[in-house]
């Protein structure tokens, strides 16, 4: 809506606020000859009372016209604010269904890191495994089973040396 301020009326200035004083020569009524003329419209010549009542009806269509421009104009922003408003709630429901969502995942999550272990019940396994391991090995040793063991394991070799180790005398 690029148009002008419907407050003041464009070409008012044409329009006299009163009408103009008549000479008194111009008292009696003179016939003018009739002359066509190209793209004007024709008032009736029924005198200067005839044009006043014309401005004063065109004035009250004028005043009408913009009353309803006016009118218009004030519901069209309280329809662009309903609409914004409109807009904001349903911008702010998108958001909550968006956090909604990012609650669950995060409910989720926590849920999941809740049921691990803590540290408390890692160290102790740390501890019964290496003392397992440790009496393990050495329930191994004590009972000879050692050689059970592969190779690469540290089990005694299962050949004899070619060479006896020599003694100290």
């Amino acid at each position: 809506m690029t148009e002008a301020s419907p407050t003041k009326p464009s070409g008012t200035e044409f329009i006299p606020a009163t009408p103009a004083p008549t000479p008194p020569s111009a008292a009696k009524p003179a016939v003018a000859p009739s002359q066509p003329s190209v793209g004007r419209a024709e008032l009736p010549s029924s005198g200067p009372v005839s044009h006043a009542d014309q401005l004063a009806r065109i004035e009250d269509k004028t005043a009408r016209i913009e009353d309803k421009y006016a009118r218009s104009e004030a519901l069209l922003s309280r329809v662009e604010e309903k609409v914004e408003s409109a807009s904001a709630r349903m911008n702010e429901a998108a958001r909550q269904a968006d956090l909604s969502s990012l609650r669950s995942e995060v409910r989720g999550l926590s849920d999941r890191v809740s049921r691990l272990p803590g540290t408390g019940a890692l160290v102790l396994t740390a501890l019964i495994t290496a003392v397992l391991t440790v009496a393990l090995m050495v329930a191994v040793q004590r009972l000879n089973l050692d050689r059970m063991l592969p190779h690469s394991v540290g089990g005694q070799t299962q050949t004899t040396p070619s060479t006896p180790p020599a003694s100290n005398p």
